[in-house]
Parts: structure tokens; C-alpha cells; sequence
């Protein structure tokens, strides 16, 4: 097993864009933490023989949780899980939660890597998304991490109504001057039932421009690769020796646990879901009761995910693993859809690896779906 991701569903405030599961209420935050320890508990059984390279807390805002709540549940996962030497353990946090005698904390603690949610460093910005921090405290959080951290990543978002190329730019040198080893970056998207759609819809935002975000993305990736940045995934930039081994382990099929209400989880061949509802979540496991539902990939599900998540990184779709795993009927349809994009100079082979090409890597996720095998199997 690669890792073990485990979802905080709670957040101080909803950020504008966001359709990931969280709740405002606090009130259940302790009651929540005993129950995610306890899922741990209740599955430990299926993971018996697998090794947990890497721990990720996301959100919501992990960072809500007290120190020695994200501790409790580390231990929980040593305490139920083979944990290999010196795993990567990620937390996600918010700069207005980083104040410095937190961070001194927090390195003292097992958490080695930090991925934090900086999205902009324009008050402008941060005011439109309705974060709870702003650009002062994403400056001086990261000047204090890295003090005591080795390995952070950010978030910034690119896309944003009113930021123009100047502004995006401005933010990636800022960036920049803190020399953190990971940036991740994303096209600010228009959920449903968001805030964002609602406003844009009443003429309150302008629209997010997909031609501006595509622009801004090859601003991104130009700046960020003279700097020795690996563009080794669509929105995620490392240094060498700092890609998240967690993400990557997503993109390269590798098996995960996610705990926690609306986490997804995948052994190889079945995906499954829990809940997405705290009260139902919590209810359920006072219950001895997994609030889980899960479904087994046919060989046609596989084929499109490897080709989906192949294609947005480094290592490509290759053609011999398609042929091995999946047989030559996939194989040559694969040849066959993908050869206008090859010609259209948006996919190219290298080796027998089918990669996306600089001007391909923006539009991939089109570009995949279109490769997609459909009602072969199932």
C-alpha cells in the first residue's frame, strides 16, 4: 500500500470555490477525530500485508486540529498499519493557522512535510476565494517554516477574474524567493452549488477566462522550469527529490486508504467511497459500521484511469504496459485515437511512452477522455 490519506472535513470558513466536503460547525471536530481513529481500526484488516509509505492530511483545513489530535492519529496509523522507516507524513494547513510557536510545534512533531494553502499573495485575491488568511500572513508563515522545514509545497491559483498576466506573475516571484522545493498550481474551476457559480451568475464576478488561465498556466511553467523546477504532473512543480511521494503514488496506480467522511480509498482493483456527511459518518462507526460503498474496476475502468492519470506526468502511457495488462484490442485503439493529437503536435512518443507535449499539457484531461475505452467491458 502506498499511503494512507486521512480527511479533516472542517473548515473556519468557506472559501468561495470550493466543492470539496467540509463543515463550518466545529462542534463535532473532537468526536470526529475518535471516530477517524476508530475506521482505522475497523480496516486494519485489509491492509495487513501492505507497507504505509506516506500519511497525508487534507481537507477541509487539517490545520484546525490540535497538535496533539494530528499525533493521536498518527499513532493510530503505527498502531494498526506496518509503517516503513521514515515515511513522508504531509499536513495541510492555512496560513492564518501558522503562527510561529505553532510551526516550532509542529516541526517537533512527526509531520515533515508541510503543503500550504497560500492560493494568492494579493488581499484582492484572497478577499474574491474568501480565505481566512491574507497576504501578510502568507508571507510571514512561509518565512517562518522554512526555517524549520525542509519540505514545503504551496498552493496558488492561476485563472483568477481580475488577475491579470502582470499580477500572476508577480505572485510566481514571490513565490519563488522563499526557494520551497514543491509549488502545486490550479486554473481557479467554477464548481456547482458553489458561491463562485452563484456569483457569476448574478454579474457579481466576471467569468473565469480559460483562455487567460491557458496563458498564465505556460507563464507558470516557463518561469517555474528555468528555476529547476520538474513540471512532473499538470499542476504539481518539484525540485528533484521533492515531488510528493503521496500525489505521485495516485497517478501511478498505487494502492491508498482514505479515511474519513467522503474519502476515497483503492486497492488495485475496486474504488471505494465513504459518506459524505459528517453526522452520517460518525453515526455509523458509533456503530461498528463502515459508511462505505465501493465498486470493482473492469478492465476497461483500469485501461481509462491509467490513461488519465499516464498522461497528466512525466512518465507518460506506455504502450507495453497497455498491451500487457489490457491486451492488443486496447492497444490498438489507443494507437488509433491518439494519432490526431500526435499529428496535431499535442501528444508525442517517446520510447513507447505517449507523453503530452508543452502545448498538449493544458488540454490533457480532453485529450484523455477521448482515448477512453467505452462499453468494451464492464
Amino acid at each position: 500500500m502506498a499511503g494512507i490519506y486521512v480527511h479533516v472535513p472542517f473548515c473556519k470558513q468557506a472559501c468561495h470555490y470550493c466543492d470539496f466536503h467540509f463543515s463550518t460547525q466545529l462542534g463535532r471536530k473532537e468526536k470526529m477525530v475518535d471516530m477517524l481513529q476508530k475506521e482505522m481500526e475497523l480496516r486494519k484488516g485489509k491492509f495487513q500485508n501492505d507497507e504505509v509509505e506516506t500519511i497525508y492530511f487534507g481537507g477541509g483545513t487539517p490545520s484546525v486540529l490540535k497538535l496533539e489530535e494530528i499525533e493521536r492519529l498518527i499513532q493510530a496509523v503505527y498502531n494498526n498499519y506496518k509503517v516503513i522507516d521514515h515515511p513522508e507524513i504531509t499536513l495541510e494547513a492555512n496560513p492564518d493557522d501558522l503562527a510561529n510557536n505553532r510551526i516550532i510545534q509542529l516541526s517537533k512533531s512527526p509531520i515533515n512535510r508541510l503543503s500550504i494553502g497560500i492560493q494568492s499573495f494579493f488581499d484582492e485575491d484572497l478577499k474574491l476565494m474568501n480565505r481566512a488568511h491574507n497576504a501578510g500572513e502568507a508571507q510571514s508563515c512561509i518565512q517562518e517554516a522554512t526555517k524549520y522545514f525542509e519540505n514545503i509545497s504551496i498552493d496558488l491559483i492561476y485563472g483568477i477574474p481580475g488577475m491579470d498576466h502582470e499580477r500572476w506573475k508577480v505572485n510566481i516571484e514571490k513565490a519563488l524567493t522563499f526557494q520551497v522545493p514543491h509549488i502545486s498550481s490550479y486554473a481557479l474551476t467554477v464548481e456547482p452549488r458553489t458561491a463562485l457559480k452563484k456569483f457569476i451568475e448574478k454579474g457579481i464576478v466576471p467569468d473565469v477566462d480559460d483562455a487567460q488561465a491557458h496563458q498564465q498556466f505556460h507563464i507558470l511553467e516557463e518561469r517555474l522550469e528555468k528555476q529547476g523546477y520538474i513540471n512532473y504532473e499538470i499542476s504539481n512543480f518539484g525540485k528533484p527529490g521533492f515531488f510528493s511521494k503521496n500525489n505521485t503514488s495516485y497517478w501511478q496506480g498505487k494502492k491508498y486508504m482514505g479515511i474519513g467522511p467522503s474519502a476515497h480509498s483503492f486497492d488495485g482493483q475496486r474504488r471505494a467511497w465513504n459518506v459524505r456527511n459528517n453526522i452520517k459518518y460518525i453515526n455509523a462507526l458509533e456503530k461498528g459500521e463502515l459508511p462505505m460503498e465501493m465498486e470493482s474496476l473492469s478492465k476497461t475502468d483500469q485501461y481509462n484511469e491509467y490513461i488519465m492519470t499516464g498522461l497528466r506526468t512525466i512518465w507518460g502511457v506506455t504502450k507495453q504496459v497497455v498491451n500487457d495488462r489490457f491486451g492488443k484490442q486496447y492497444l490498438n485503439y489507443l494507437n488509433e485515437q491518439s494519432q490526431k493529437y500526435v499529428d496535431d503536435h499535442l501528444l508525442f512518443e517517446d520510447d513507447g511512452i505517449l507523453l503530452a507535449t508543452k502545448k498538449g499539457k493544458f488540454l490533457v484531461d480532453g485529450i484523455a477522455a477521448d482515448l477512453f475505452m467505452v462499453n468494451l467491458e464492464k
